[in-house]
């Protein structure tokens, strides 16, 4: 056989100079410009976190980098928004506000995990036109159902005595649609013959369903209630929508929204009560983190 024949059955695998240049000026670009998005997405909570110690007058006349000419700081923002008067004290609605998210994140995330074992695993007819019609809820601007919910809500004993519940049962319904969506993706990847063993096994559909896919739903169930947490914490408008103006319902977003005064005049108290918005969220977000990216990823590529 001739050179060129051996050359042509076993071409060589080493890459050229020029790939390997080219994928190192790319892995070095898409490193500078992660760079440059991680920074600027610090500064803006960095300065507000120095904010947030500086006096009302440092605040209201200089920006936040001054301190580097003119330290000056102080315990007083946190001390007036953590016990200060009823309209500046942010302790009741932060615990509304873990009373609202905790329900509305659990109760959607139990919901979808058994609605996408029903569209990915058991056979029963229509089951696709269903799911179709679930993930087209999405679509679905959730202004149009503050009106038709609220006055279903409005006006019933069952809301005088659980006044929070008009709160989950909206998050839970905005929330379920992309959350049946992603899961029944993660779900559809398990291999069907996993599934089979366990119920040549013996395994009917819950022992398939606890011990076979709950385990590995993991990423998909923490990276949505990331989603889920995040989006219920920070709502304002469904907060605002069903607390019926009741301090003892509305959420923090609420309380941030009113903490500048009736005439703007305390407005330097919201990078302390801003600051302390997001520290729950930032807790939940680095305890689950590790699961964010494999959720993100589940029912994204095939094989």
């Amino acid at each position: 056989m001739t050179t060129q024949a051996l050359t042509a059955v076993n071409p060589t695998k080493r890459p050229s100079g020029a790939s390997t240049l080219k994928r190192a000026v790319t892995n070095r670009i898409g490193s500078a410009v992660a760079l440059v998005i991680a920074v600027l997405w610090t500064i803006p909570t960095f300065g507000l976190f120095v904010s947030s110690f500086r006096p009302e007058a440092e605040i209201k006349g200089s920006g936040w980098w001054t301190i580097l000419s003119n330290p000056q700081f102080t315990l007083e923002n946190y001390a007036e928004v953590l016990g200060g008067s009823t309209s500046t004290n942010l302790a009741v609605y932060f615990q509304n506000s873990i009373v609202i998210a905790v329900p509305a994140t659990l109760a959607p995330l139990i919901l979808a995990i058994m609605a996408s074992y029903a569209f990915s695993v058991l056979e029963w007819k229509g089951r696709d036109v269903v799911f179709v019609a679930v993930f087209t809820l999405q679509i679905v601007p959730l202004q149009m159902a503050l009106i038709p919910l609220l006055r279903i809500f409005s006006g019933t004993e069952v809301t005088d005595t659980f006044p929070f519940l008009p709160l989950w049962v909206a998050h839970t319904i905005f929330g379920l649609p992309l959350a049946i969506f992603l899961l029944h993706n993660f779900m559809s990847e398990v291999p069907r013959d996993l599934i089979e063993a366990a119920r040549i096994d013996g395994a009917g559909h819950v022992t398939v369903f606890l011990r076979v896919m709950l385990p590995l739903m993991l990423p998909a169930i923490a990276s949505y209630a990331i989603f889920q947490f995040l989006w219920v914490w920070n709502d304002l408008l469904v907060g605002l929508t069903f607390s019926g103006g009741s301090r003892t319902v509305q959420p923090l977003t609420a309380a941030l929204a009113a903490m500048t005064g009736d005439r703007g005049q305390d407005w330097h108290l919201l990078t302390a009560g801003a600051f302390v918005s997001i520290l729950l969220p930032l807790v939940v977000f680095f305890a689950l983190q590790r699961f964010f990216v494999r959720g993100l990823l589940a029912g994204s590529v095939k094989g």
